[in-house]
């Protein structure tokens, strides 16, 4: 029998009258059956693979052919053109390269820094939209600037690129309107250095990147001191406002209360609502930061740069396992080794991924000028927008929550631009969001004042 998800919708009408019906979302077959292709097996290969390596610290050898951060990055490349075969032409890949000068700090020579990247083509050429994941291949051990020793980095963060390599096999093989770019970034230990090269060029050669999906450390499920064991949950960490935010526009987040409601937030939703979607047994547990406490990640340089961005994390971090030199100290096994991986819990973590980038790059660009009506005190919400740039428009969603809550909580679908609700924009969030045939949502638009 086919899995569905169910939940509550509503249908309306453009007038103040509201009709309520209950009805059923499916999951997207197409989506479905990707997820479901998504294999422990291949995650745990290309894991074994990236250890073989011995190190991939971002100091080490770019010269030797077997060992080193150089030999894991053309890796990763021959194994994008592997899957590019199955692209029908629209997927190419590459080391995106530059020259990291010392810094006296965590680089002390000039490094050759190297991006290993896969762009998937979308297939709509009016459709300039981007949507980016991320991993980083360099590891490390306890000194950071040790580039000779062994550091396997199987879950920090061979994990992510599992993730970023799996998706990229998968996804390959089907056409989406918008791009996809797969990237494995180097640099990440030293300072979030590809990265913060990558999102520097997309600023630059103003890339349109509608989402990027950071991975970094998602594939044990057990934490050391506490020892909690849970493979059941994800969590996705996101920024309230970009750094850009400034001036007028974050006068605007404080005259309407907008605070959680900022790009990197309404990413982080969606992945939660997608994600849970099409995973079974999976909760993605949203957390208001953009990183660990006093830690960041490679989605960072992106959200300074004014895109929406998010970092995806195992639920329950084992430091035992992190940052740490090969050893066994009173009986303890300390390093980033496969044996304390749970590939199964890496398998779910990646269809959190795919499914979410799919639903994205499938879906309509979002509503353009959406606009509440303020020009009369009400204690309805009459709201209007135009309809996207790109895509195959069915519908919209009208999206509500009460002020308090993290996440939407009723889905409105009319086929109209315009609509009024008998609930008081006072009380409630609204945003809108694009349909299309197969139910693949855009990202939501928060309506700004309308008169």
């Amino acid at each position: 029998m086919k899995k569905i998800l169910s939940i509550l919708l509503f249908a309306v009408v453009a007038t103040p009258h509201v009709s309520f019906a209950q009805t059923i979302i499916h999951r997207d077959p197409e989506i479905e059956q990707m997820v479901k292709e998504i294999s422990a097996d291949s995650l745990k290969s290309y894991i074994h693979k990236m250890v073989n390596f011995e190190t991939r610290s971002t100091l080490s050898t770019t010269k030797d052919k077997k060992k080193g951060i150089g030999a894991a990055r053309e890796w990763v490349v021959q194994r994008f053109n592997e899957f590019s075969a199955n692209s029908g032409g629209r997927m190419t890949a590459f080391v995106d390269t530059t020259t990291i000068a010392a810094d006296g700090k965590r680089v002390d020579v000039a490094t050759h820094l190297g991006n290993a990247m896969a762009i998937l083509k979308g297939t709509d050429s009016t459709d300039n939209r981007i949507y980016l994941i991320s991993g980083h291949l360099d590891s490390r051990v306890t000194d950071v600037m040790n580039r000779t020793d062994q550091a396997p980095g199987a879950n920090d963060d061979g994990s992510g690129v599992a993730a970023v390599m799996e998706c990229a096999r998968i996804m390959s093989k089907h056409r989406f309107p918008a791009t996809i770019i797969f990237v494995a970034v180097s640099g990440e230990e030293q300072g979030l250095l590809g990265s913060g090269y990558l999102a520097d060029k997309a600023r630059k050669e103003n890339w349109n990147i509608d989402a990027m999906l950071n991975n970094d450390i998602v594939g044990s499920n057990n934490s050391n001191e506490t020892n909690i064991i849970e493979n059941t949950k994800l969590r996705v960490f996101s920024e309230a406002f970009a750094t850009t935010d400034t001036g007028r526009i974050a006068q605007n987040i404080r005259n309407m209360g907008l605070e959680n409601d900022g790009k990197a937030r309404q990413l982080a939703r969606y992945v939660k609502e997608i994600g849970e979607r099409y995973v079974d047994n999976m909760q993605v547990v949203m957390i208001y930061r953009n990183d660990r406490f006093l830690r960041g990640g490679d989605h960072t340089p992106f959200v300074q740069k004014g895109f929406a961005a998010v970092r995806l994390t195992e639920m329950n971090e084992n430091y035992n396992h992190q940052h740490q030199d090969l050893r066994t100290e009173k009986g303890i096994i300390y390093g980033d080794l496969p044996q304390f991986m749970d590939f199964e819990y890496l398998r779910k973590n990646t269809g959190v991924n795919l499914s979410t980038l799919a639903n994205l790059a499938k879906a309509p660009s979002m509503p353009q000028e959406v606009k509440v009506d303020v020009k009369n005190l009400t204690n309805s919400t009459t709201m209007a927008w135009k309809a996207p740039k790109n895509g195959q428009v069915k519908g919209y969603y009208i999206l509500m929550r009460e002020t308090t809550s993290p996440v939407w909580q009723k889905k409105i679908y009319t086929e109209a631009t315009t609509a009024t609700l008998p609930y008081s924009k006072d009380n409630y969030f609204f945003a809108v969001q694009a349909v299309n045939d197969s139910g693949n949502e855009s990202l939501p638009v928060v309506p700004g004042v309308g008169r």
